[in-house]
């Protein structure tokens, strides 16, 4: 088992506004993005047991399913409590987790859709094995019995919401269980801020082997505010046929609360710039008229 928890402070910028011929020099203090980085992998569950433990600790108490934004806290999926009807061999809903049962997510893919893999008892082959009949001893659920996945991709967005509204929310952590990652660097999450900048790639943890798991956990401490998500699962889609790559599968999500979060208006921060330059004109006039 592997296992790492960490701070990292991933960049320094400063803001650049030019508008027509006038180039706007914005003296601040630096923009430094900042994260927790909860990381572990491990044979079996409890390999990964205790960083996801301690993120959910970060995160605060776990909410009920209902709508409305609680303003702090998590939320959690783990897949299990999906019907028959919307699982292996049938698709899932991409809004199914805003509107069936309101935990503020809403999925989107370059592929064809998603699935959640089928128990036991529904007949249908367990861990996807109705796509390959190799998965069912390849993958294995972090919390019994079902898995996700998208379909025809290896992408998966995430964008959240105010849960059961179309009112965009953010929120501050986002983390997963995965299942299966043989080789290093092909996992990861991506996160962007509500103007679509990144906020950074981060790589979960490989261990070889089959039905092994690891756990990615991105918390953000100096105010970032996360809209959306992208989880990319190996490098080898879902497929009958034979895998080339590495083939990843995921299982519970954690995530702080999503809320509302203000941010401004790009015309609104030319404004304000504009309203600061002719402050300071005013004020050095005023100095000149003084003097």
């Amino acid at each position: 088992m592997s296992s790492r928890v960490f701070p990292a402070i991933l960049s320094s910028r400063s803001t650049l506004s030019v508008i027509g011929c006038l180039a706007l020099s914005v003296l601040a203090a630096p923009d430094i993005n900042a994260q927790v980085v909860f990381s572990s992998s491990g044979s079996n569950a409890a390999a990964v047991q205790s960083s996801i433990d301690l993120f959910r600790m970060a995160l605060g108490p776990l909410n009920a399913n209902v709508a409305g934004s609680f303003g702090s806290g998590r939320r959690e999926i783990n897949w299990d409590g999906v019907p028959d009807g919307s699982a292996a061999p049938n698709g899932l809903a991409a809004n199914f987790f805003n509107v069936n049962s309101p935990r503020g997510v809403v999925f989107s893919t370059p592929g064809t859709g998603f699935q959640v893999s089928a128990t036991a008892a529904s007949g249908t082959p367990v861990n996807f094995g109705n796509i390959n009949p190799s998965y069912t001893s390849t993958f294995a659920p972090f919390s019994a019995q079902r898995l996700f996945t998208p379909i025809g991709s290896n992408i998966t967005d995430v964008s959240f919401f105010v849960p059961g509204s179309t009112t965009a929310a953010t929120t501050s952590a986002f983390g997963v269980v995965f299942s299966d990652i043989d080789l290093a660097a092909t996992t990861s999450l991506q996160f962007f801020d509500p103007l679509n900048n990144s906020l950074g790639i981060f790589n979960a943890l490989n261990f070889t082997g089959n039905q092994t798991f690891s756990f990615l956990g991105v918390q953000f401490i100096n105010g970032e505010r996360v809209s959306r998500v992208r989880i990319t699962t190996g490098s080898q889609i879902l497929t009958a046929g034979s895998n080339t790559g590495d083939a990843v599968v995921m299982d519970d999500f954690i995530y702080a609360e999503p809320m509302v979060s203000v941010v401004p208006e790009p015309g609104t921060v030319v404004l304000l710039a504009f309203g600061m330059l002719s402050i300071g004109a005013l004020q050095r006039r005023a100095r000149k008229l003084s003097s």
